[in-house]
């Protein structure tokens, strides 16, 4: 049940969504948590995704038709009919794309991702977390602080949370939705938050927005559609200018001031501990249970979120903060040996130049006096272009830099613009730059201390072999 005060802010969806469901992009990981929800709901559901990985093997084995196929031939028979068929498609699948130009000429309702999960959120209390960093792993923990609670809530993640092995979590019974707002395309435009959390308003997306202005005007339009009698929380000092109505709450946090703060901050034995502050008194004894630095905000963020529901289960929720391991690569640790050789291999997905500073950061406070070594692939051209002087002085905080070939993801070459860009811009000289390759030999040779990973392209998805190919050789310890 939820307070009578709140029904009032509930929008009945009114869109219904067709029997069979056809997914263009389904391997993505917001496209992914959507394919189970419809799976769930008793769909008919396919879809095409351009490479194999094994997130498509798992939505196969739960009832999905994924084609690698992009013609339209390759579209199986049930989804034909524009009746009774939605297409679903991710701004990362280009217009060119056979199969979703054969659906549009042909009369079929085509959404993207951000309408679909408009309209299944409409009907519920949306908390939803935006930013230009940090909205993965706030949204994930508010939704683990809220699932582990008596209030439970339905959750569209962006990351794998390793706590479920799953980027959805649903409840027959919980009127709250756990929601990551990608700013990507404005594409959080489409949702109508009962809590909005804003992390971070760092220009990103520059290729879209154009100009810093133009991005932080898209998060000033996300505060507008806050409902009414629902709350913004914001991290303080953001260049943001929210346009709340005036009938919506707003909160501030941050690591040290806010109406979310920490005090009492405390480090030993590996484990980080402190004190929320919160416009209603002291919480005591908080304990991440990924104890890095960047996750006293992530923690004060998911818990104002949280909070702002009015259900907020103290001793539940100290539980729940200690209890969670974060989403897949987000600080995730592959390996942590023992003595002698104690070498670390963290995987994290930065890829914007703050993200990638915090992550460095984090790590070298977590281990003082270790060798870094951070293995970076830059993601886009456009990204690589418009940060490549940022990219070039957080890399120079390691110790020493490996830089992979340049991931595309949907664009086009630009000319001149390369992993070379970042490396010639850096000061510290014990940087290098390897194709994917040569990385994973020299990888396999295991000639490193600690070893970070970073960035949004596929390295990492070459990371778990190799691993394991350290772990049963050794002798490759220098």
């Amino acid at each position: 049940m939820i307070d009578q005060d709140k029904t009032a802010v509930l929008h009945m969806c009114s869109d219904a969504i067709k029997p069979n469901v056809y997914f263009v992009g389904a391997g993505g990981i917001g496209m992914s948590a959507l394919v189970r929800y419809c799976l769930l709901q008793g769909h008919t559901v396919g879809g095409y995704d351009r490479s194999e990985s094994h997130l498509l093997a798992q939505l196969r084995h739960e009832g999905a038709c994924i084609t690698l196929d992009e013609s339209a031939e390759a579209i199986p028979e049930a989804f034909r009919n524009p009746a009774d068929t939605l297409v679903v498609y991710t701004p990362a699948v280009p217009d060119s794309h056979e199969g979703l130009r054969w659906f549009r000429d042909n009369g079929f309702e085509v959404v993207k991702r951000s309408e679909l999960l408009g309209k299944i959120t409409r009907s519920t209390l949306g908390i939803c977390f935006a930013g230009t960093h940090g909205k993965t792993t706030t949204s994930s923990m508010a939704a683990h602080i809220l699932h582990q609670s008596s209030v439970g809530c339905n959750a569209f993640l962006g990351g794998i949370l390793r706590n479920y092995d799953s980027n959805l979590l649903l409840s027959a019974t919980s009127a709250y939705s756990v929601i990551e707002a990608d700013e990507f395309d404005r594409s959080f435009h489409r949702l109508t938050p009962y809590i909005a959390v804003i992390t971070a308003t760092d220009p990103d997306h520059l290729d879209i927005y154009g100009t810093e202005e133009a991005y932080l005007e898209s998060f000033a339009h996300f505060t507008e559609l806050i409902v009414p009698g629902g709350t913004l929380v914001v991290h303080t000092g953001l260049k943001l200018q929210p346009r709340p109505g005036q009938d919506v709450r707003v909160w501030t946090y941050g690591k040290a001031e806010g109406d979310f703060h920490a005090e009492n901050i405390r480090r030993s034995d590996g484990c980080i501990t402190f004190d929320l502050h919160t416009p209603d008194g002291m919480i005591r004894d908080i304990t991440p249970g990924v104890p890095v630095e960047i996750n006293i905000e992530n923690t004060i963020a998911a818990i104002a979120g949280v909070y702002a529901t009015g259900h907020m289960e103290i001793d539940r929720m100290r539980e729940a903060v200690a209890t969670f391991m974060g989403p897949k690569r987000r600080f995730e640790f592959l390996l942590r040996e023992p003595a002698p050789s104690s070498r670390v291999v963290i995987d994290d997905y930065a890829h914007h130049p703050d993200e990638l500073r915090a992550s460095i950061t984090s790590v070298k406070s977590l281990y003082p006096g270790r060798t870094l070594t951070v293995v970076f692939q830059p993601h886009l051209y456009s990204r690589t272009r418009d940060f490549a002087a940022e990219f070039a002085a957080a890399l120079d905080i390691a110790d020493e830099a490996v830089l992979v070939e340049l991931y595309p993801a949907r664009e086009e070459p630009i000319e001149g613009i390369s992993e070379q860009t970042i490396a010639r811009l850096m000061a510290n000289p014990r940087h290098t730059v390897l194709t994917k390759k040569e990385f994973a030999e020299w990888m396999r040779q295991g000639g490193f201390d600690v070893l970070l990973n970073v960035g949004a392209g596929d390295v990492s998805d070459m990371l778990p072999p190799i691993v394991e190919y350290i772990k049963m050789h050794p002798k490759n310890i220098n």
